[in-house]
């Protein structure tokens, strides 16, 4: 079992003194490999894509996963205010728009709302966040708390868990129309969208990266950055699994 740990702070990396720094190529593989941590892989959600999950369950995962998505936002427009690089943060608004919306793009936190309508939550219920547990609180403060404090860089470092996003929304929409035919059609369109963003999302993310931890000790602390965005989704779940077991 994986457990969030904010004990992020400057200088906790690992000290490689004499090991060189990895290329390029092998630094992102690196990072790629972080992807057996993704929680496609938690019990929870493999229940949930394999038609085991029931409603309740699929409601309460619904209703807290809507607190990290409300969240995403305020981590966006938190990394921005510590970025001084104009280029970045005019890239990294899109972010924000994204979710938040903007004209006639109604946004990821309006179709995960119409998520919840889907499942047969009410928008009263979805936003007083009534149902979120403690341990999803937690940890989606914790995250947002991390790229308050951090440098920006980071911040970024912390949001490729990216990708390995695409990957979890094909999952769901391919499964979940079989498995949960009482869950409205076009409730899923969040999952749907996600994919080219995501895929946006990482290019410049993974770019950041790349450019910003050189040395074997930045890319190993880079490792732990990672690996704490992993943990954060990873304690989620786990939080949701004991208050919705059945």
């Amino acid at each position: 079992m994986q457990t969030a740990s904010t004990d992020l702070n400057p200088g906790t990396a690992r000290d490689h003194p004499t090991q060189p720094a990895w290329t390029r190529a092998e630094f992102e593989t690196q990072l790629r490999a972080k992807g057996a941590g993704y929680h496609i892989h938690h019990p929870f959600n493999v229940k949930m894509n394999s038609g085991g999950a029931s409603r309740e369950q699929i409601r309460g995962w619904v209703s807290n996963r809507f607190y990290y998505q409300i969240n995403i936002p305020l981590k966006d427009a938190a990394i921005m205010s510590n970025c001084p690089d104009r280029e970045t943060r005019r890239r990294w608004v899109q972010r924000i728009l994204d979710h938040d919306g903007n004209g006639n793009d109604e946004g990821g936190i309006e179709t995960w709302a119409r998520l919840g309508d889907a499942v047969g939550l009410t928008r009263d219920e979805l936003w007083s966040l009534e149902h979120v547990v403690p341990g999803v609180r937690f940890a989606v403060d914790a995250y947002v708390n991390f790229a308050r404090r951090a440098p920006w860089q980071e911040a970024v470092c912390s949001s490729l868990t990216e990708i390995f996003a695409p990957q979890i929304h094909r999952d769901r929409l391919a499964t979940w129309p079989q498995h949960y035919p009482w869950i409205e059609p076009a409730g899923l369109t969040y999952f749907r969208s996600r994919i080219s963003l995501a895929q946006r999302d990482v290019e410049h993310g993974l770019a950041v990266t790349l450019d910003y931890f050189r040395t074997r000790e930045q890319q190993e602390r880079a490792l732990e950055i990672l690996q704490f965005k992993l943990d954060i989704l990873w304690t989620m779940l786990d939080a949701i699994e004991k208050a919705f077991p059945t």
